[in-house]
């Protein structure tokens, strides 16, 4: 689908095992070795645990398709939810067996006959059992059995054990303790690191004819390597989907933004807004700031200091404005009203107890102190803004003020003297 525009000989990135694209890392190889050894020596049970993912099927497949096919007979069980009789006819149907007693007993009877009989010719008999995490208590109890088909030096049949890590968990139960026991390999998958990540992803694009940076800018590399977490499934589904979208947007190579956008589909999130579009609306943002912030600006230095009476606490702003700006002796504040703080906490240059207050507000749910200082006052000036922070030292984020705190707004008259010269065209000269 996206080969072509991305000059790829065949998909790199398909779910299904394919030997072109195999990578190996040294976990793997570890477990690799792991398998070889027990089956080839024939230990009895062999358990391999990983994550889902993590390529514990892949490795025993690979192993399994360059194995002596002449000297092996597999049987291959997918599903593990079975009862044991069940489990012992998908093991039957698996290695040929046509006629198939229907007692249990009779199953393993025949099965002894079987594997008996592929000793003697040199063949070694495998059962793969698949998701063995799923496999009940008492079917995998009863595995035990089959391990009893041995002779006085080998063991006729091989079982492997895939299963993630809820399967460790399983075998250390009390009532497992005897096939525990029993299992004479165990090897853990673990997933690639951040090196092998990337080793793995341009391993896969240069078998396919290409590389990463061909493909992926060093952004969208990074998302994908965090995304994926060392589990090659993950990295598969997402550079696959992330080359789809990449085509349908025509980008060439895949950017950051397109993955985390697949990251968010893959997730069931919403995508968030392009980056396009947040600097759009922070644009807009700050435009229409400025204008009501340089609106407020000019009609305060003109004079006009309105404050919105919807309280008795607001009414009586212009008041104490008057009172402050007219000459003669400062305004006394009403008892209780501006009481002294204790010492150390205010951090300002002023003293609180030294401003009249023109007002108090008890922050609501949703407020913050620039929306409370323009209800106050009428206008947002930086000088203004520092007074009120001088005067309320505890707030220590002017966007986060817990509901209920209360605010105190000082007299601020004396702002004035700093009142530049205006023209009558409205435009301000210093």
């Amino acid at each position: 689908m996206y080969e072509t525009f991305y000059q790829l000989k065949k998909s790199p990135f398909r779910i299904n095992p394919d030997p072109a694209f195999m990578y190996v890392s040294p976990s793997q190889r570890e477990a690799m070795a792991s398998i070889v050894f027990g089956i080839q020596r024939r230990k009895g049970f062999i358990v391999v645990v990983g994550e889902a993912g993590v390529g514990k099927t892949a490795i025993l497949r690979r192993y399994l398709a360059r194995a002596d096919a002449k000297r092996m007979t597999t049987a291959f069980v997918c599903n593990a939810n079975v009862g044991f009789k069940d489990l012992l006819d998908t093991i039957c149907q698996e290695l040929g067996v046509t006629s198939k007693p229907a007692d249990v007993a009779g199953m393993v009877n025949r099965l002894h006959h079987l594997v008996i009989e592929e000793y003697r010719q040199h063949r070694n008999v495998v059962v793969v059992i698949d998701e063995a995490q799923n496999m009940p208590i008492e079917t995998l109890e009863n595995l035990r059995v089959l391990s009893n088909l041995d002779t006085s030096t080998d063991n006729l049949i091989q079982i492997v054990l895939l299963g993630q890590p809820e399967l460790a968990d399983k075998l250390n139960r009390h009532e497992l303790r005897q096939l525990k026991q029993r299992v004479a390999v165990r090897c853990t998958l673990v997933p690639y690191t951040e090196a092998e990540s990337q080793d793995y992803l341009e391993h896969r694009l240069r078998a396919a004819g290409s590389s990463t940076a061909s493909v992926f800018t060093p952004t969208a590399l990074r998302a994908i390597i965090g995304y994926g977490m060392g589990i090659p499934r993950r990295l598969n589904i997402l550079c696959d989907a992330a080359l789809v979208t990449g085509l349908g947007s025509r980008a060439k190579p895949v950017t950051a933004p397109i993955v985390r956008e697949v990251i968010c589909d893959l997730e069931g999130k919403p995508r968030a807004a392009s980056r396009r579009n947040v600097r759009a609306s922070l644009a807009a943002v700050v435009v229409m700031s400025a204008a009501l912030c340089g609106s407020a600006y000019l009609e305060f230095l003109q004079g006009d200091s309105r404050v919105e009476a919807n309280s008795p606490a607001t009414s009586a702003a212009p008041a104490a404005l008057q009172a402050a700006a007219a000459p003669g002796p400062p305004s006394v504040p009403s008892p209780g009203v501006d009481a002294p703080r204790p010492p150390g906490m205010n951090t300002g240059t002023r003293s609180p107890a030294a401003q009249p207050l023109v007002a108090t507000r008890v922050v609501g749910r949703g407020d913050t102190l620039l929306r409370l200082t323009l209800d106050v006052y009428g206008f947002p000036l930086d000088a203004v803004f520092q007074r009120v922070l001088e005067e309320n030292p505890s707030i220590s984020d002017v966007n986060w003020i817990l509901p209920g705190t209360t605010i105190r707004f000082p007299d601020v008259s004396d702002l004035r003297a700093r009142r530049p010269r205006s023209t009558a065209g409205g435009q301000l000269k210093p």
